[in-house]
């Protein structure tokens, strides 16, 4: 029996839907109602239902909200979507979290009965799957064919293997006859792999590519595949596309392979060093790919001595100090790219990027640059270009980000002390930004605009005539005998009484004595 919770904020259909509808023959149990989304949250954090019927309009936490809530803990608890008409909406943005079951109220307990047979078959397939994976493990655990793997081991490193071997392994084997083109094939996960884990890409790679493997086998961090050289170089690609997706999405982590030139099978350790070649560039070309000889012979190889590529760094530093991230991304970027067709060694990409990361540092805030120059030892850890550069990109956005906080903080003091200022002399007719930046903040008033206009989204101007409208509209509800030019002298206007009545009238769209009529 599968857990359900029910949520609905009406009554009636919360009571309705439990009664009613017969749990077990849906194979399900009832273990929990709740009358929103909160309550809903804090009993699936409890009891972990396998499947939860939810209406999406609830006050407090609706239940988008619930389901992203609830995914985020128990990712593998299902959704039926309860709702009116009027919630196309809601449904499209349900099914981006992976909801398939979207009911439209009323819906009758066939209805719920359907969706919840039909999410039951997804659980019990789901079930299946890992199951079956489980077993197919176990079983290849147990029958793995070693000797074919241990020959393909020998066939990439052994010196001495020639035509002959090859055609020895081919009768031991199985293998087809008349097959001696061949290419070599090899994967290697980021990091360091568990035997588990190349035993797992292996079978991946087998099952995706299909017929083109003729002998596969794990060993160290790498898998070595031996695929028939007479087919296509495309189709070959899409097949390892495949494999490495799969097993990013599975495990949460890169792979990169290597395939070589097509030879002859009694030439397999050359191709093997080939493929090795290849997977190297990795340092260049990143991890999740496949690299090829054509890879590592594209122009933009650089000599054994690689000079940096132009950076302004003054300039850098003054956009990293302002806290503008936009330019300093496109600067980086840029220099990034320049590096990467340089193509410098790990040596030499450290000897750039470290005085980069470490002038970078320099532009924080002071009393975090200790902590921020540990993370130097992270370089020793990352064996890609593209990782190191995405290290120091980083580091310079935090640092970036954080000096616009505290540009921000000290602009919003100066707003806020702005904003008393405006309270203060309301009644000022000489009020203006001039004024105020001249005679009370010693400022530009240039740049005391601009600030302003960043931090409210209004002109100073507008500010202080709405502020002034508000406190005239405040006064004709107080005071019912109060006249218009005293106003007017009140709120900044001076004796000009009749400005004053076209700017309300602007803003209302009534004089003040008309608005006095209605209030």
């Amino acid at each position: 029996m599968y857990s359900v919770l029910l949520v609905d904020d009406e009554r009636i259909i919360l009571e309705g839907i439990s009664a009613i509808m017969d749990w077990e023959s849906c194979g399900t149990k009832l273990i929990g109602t709740a009358r929103n989304g909160l309550d809903a949250k804090e009993i699936a954090e409890r009891e972990q239902p396998d499947i939860i019927i939810t209406d999406i309009r609830m006050p407090g936490m609706d239940g988008l909200q619930l389901v992203e809530a609830v995914k985020e803990i128990h990712p593998d608890t299902e959704f039926i979507m309860l709702s009116g008409f009027g919630d196309f909406e809601y449904a499209r943005t349900a099914m981006r979290y992976g909801v398939k079951h979207y009911l439209t109220k009323p819906c009758n307990e066939r209805a719920i009965a359907e969706a919840l047979k039909a999410t039951v078959a997804e659980l019990d397939r789901r079930l299946s799957r890992e199951a079956f994976i489980r077993q197919t493990e176990e079983r290849l655990a147990q029958v793995l064919p070693h000797a074919r793997e241990r020959m393909l081991q020998e066939l990439v490193t052994n010196k001495t293997y020639g035509r002959a071997d090859w055609e020895r392994i081919v009768r031991l084997t199985g293998l087809p006859e008349g097959g001696g083109r061949v290419r070599l094939l090899v994967f290697e996960p980021e990091g360091e792999p568990e035997f588990e884990l190349l035993f797992a890409l292996k079978n991946m790679a087998e099952e995706l590519l299909g017929g083109l493997v003729l002998l596969g086998t794990a060993d160290g961090r790498q898998v070595i595949l031996l695929l028939s050289g007479d087919m296509e170089p495309d189709l070959i690609a899409a097949g390892v596309d495949a494999v490495l997706k799969t097993f990013a999405r599975f495990y949460r982590r890169e792979a990169t392979a290597a395939l070589s030139e097509p030879g002859d099978a009694a030439e397999a350790r050359r191709l093997y060093r080939e493929a090795q070649e290849c997977l190297a560039y990795r340092f260049y070309l990143g991890e999740g790919a496949l690299i090829t000889k054509r890879e590592i012979e594209s122009p933009g190889s650089a000599g054994p001595e690689v000079e940096p590529p132009a950076l302004d760094e003054e300039r850098l530093w003054l956009f990293v100090k302002s806290g503008h991230w936009e330019p300093v991304r496109e600067m980086l970027d840029g220099y990034f790219e320049a590096l990467a067709r340089m193509r410098p060694s790990a040596a030499e990409a450290k000897s750039v990027l470290i005085p980069l990361y470490i002038g970078c540092m320099r532009q924080g805030d002071p009393v975090q640059l200790d902590s921020r120059m540990k993370a130097i030892e992270a370089f020793d850890r990352l064996d890609t270009l593209q990782a190191m550069t995405a290290h120091v990109a980083r580091a310079i956005q935090d640092v970036c980000e954080a000096n616009y906080e505290r540009h921000r903080s000290r602009h919003s003091e100066i707003v806020e002390k702005l904003k008393a200022c405006v309270a203060e002399h309301l009644a000022n007719p000489q009020l203006s930004l001039h004024w105020t930046a001249r005679e009370v903040l010693f400022m530009n008033p240039d740049y005391l605009g601009k600030l302003f206009r960043q931090e409210t989204g209004e002109k100073f101007s507008q500010y202080v005539t709405r502020l002034r409208i508000e406190k005239a509209i405040e006064m004709i509800r107080e005071a019912d005998d109060v006249k218009v030019y005293e106003i007017a002298d009140r709120i900044g206007f001076g004796d000009n009484p009749q400005y004053f009545s076209q700017v309300f009238k602007r803003h209302t769209g009534f004089t003040p004595s008309e608005y006095k009529r209605f209030v």
